[in-house]
């Protein structure tokens, strides 16, 4: 075999990908690890990239691809539909496979690995999926999956003799017995989550974000990070967000919008408040009701100021009740 073939490996950091890659680093082959980075991912928890730690520890080049903002068109309007939450899974697939079928030909790499196993993810790893998500990407018989490659058909560089299918493996399945009993012996005892690393596959997540499509046109990353902070409201136009400890209230003050007003109750334990959206005197009162309701302060009639940048009016409210403030909560209601 030419061991100077060089493939690109979809490294999540996950244990399937891991092993996928080794796999394929085991027959010779030169091997650039990548990685896609989205605010929807939870998998690297505390800073720590899974995947770049195993992409060091098997000694291969790594490299990160953002999902840019032309991804949450993606998410918008998945051509092959969500799972159960905002999850386009097919969809994000073919995304990330045509930026690697681009970066393949920069790099002047052959084919691309990914560590997918064939029936453990409902959506998009069974059979007529997997067939939609290569051509729809442009990568017919390109793309290697070697846990599942004994059940799946020939590839170009199998054909070619540039991998050995007979090495690879079988494994089908939700199951993950058999690659846990590989990493032991492949001493791989790091890897990120196996499931549920997406937000969007959140429901609470989820609410936020089709309530989000509803009322803006057009997204961008700080409406996204703003989803992940605070608890979340909406009232006709206005959309309020109330801060739950005092990093989120200083992490929601840096992502607010110049027409954007802040609520707080002085002197006293207090959220952060955003209120977004036409400021009427209906949006102000119950951003205010909802300020005092988080806050520490226990009187009847609570002072909370407000102001674009700085909180400097002032009205006296009653706090808002918690049942009456849950039926405006995106997080508990069911968002058609």
């Amino acid at each position: 075999m030419d061991k100077n073939i060089k493939s690109i490996v979809l490294l999540s950091g996950g244990l399937d990908s891991s092993l996928a890659m080794r796999l394929v680093i085991d027959q010779g082959i030169v091997v650039i690890a990548v990685k896609f980075t989205s605010p929807f991912c939870t998998c690297d928890q505390g800073g720590r990239c899974f995947s770049r730690v195993v992409a060091e520890k098997m000694g291969v080049p790594y490299r990160i691809l953002v999902k840019g903002e032309d991804y949450l068109k993606v998410v918008r309007k998945p051509k092959y539909g969500y799972g159960k939450g905002m999850n386009p899974c097919i969809d994000c697939r073919i995304y990330m496979l045509r930026k690697a079928n681009e970066l393949m030909e920069e790099l002047g790499a052959k084919f691309i690995v990914t560590g997918e196993v064939v029936g453990q993810r409902p959506m998009s790893q069974y059979r007529r999926a997997l067939q939609i998500i290569e051509r729809e990407a442009g990568l017919e018989g390109k793309i290697v999956r070697p846990l599942s490659a004994k059940l799946l058909p020939l590839t170009e560089p199998e054909k070619e003799g540039w991998v050995d299918r007979e090495r690879f493996l079988s494994i089908k399945g939700r199951s993950r017995k058999e690659q846990i009993e590989l990493a032991e012996g492949y001493e791989i005892e790091e890897y990120a989550c196996a499931a549920g690393g997406c937000l969007l596959t959140h429901r609470e997540f989820a609410n936020k974000l089709k309530d989000l499509f509803k009322h803006k046109k057009r997204l961008t990353w700080r409406d996204i990070m703003l989803l992940k902070l605070g608890r979340h409201f909406r009232l006709g136009a206005n959309k309020i967000i109330v801060g739950r400890n005092e990093q989120e209230n200083n992490l929601l003050f840096k992502l607010k919008q110049k027409t954007d007003h802040i609520f707080e109750v002085p002197g006293c334990g207090s959220p952060m408040t955003l209120l977004q959206g036409e400021k009427s005197r209906l949006g102000v009162l119950f951003a205010a009701r909802l300020t005092a309701l988080y806050s520490d302060c226990q009187q009847d009639q609570v002072q909370v100021k407000y102001g674009r940048n700085n909180p400097f009016r002032a009205i006296i409210v009653q706090p808002l009740i918690r049942e009456e403030a849950n039926r405006y909560n995106l997080t508990l209601q069911k968002i058609q």
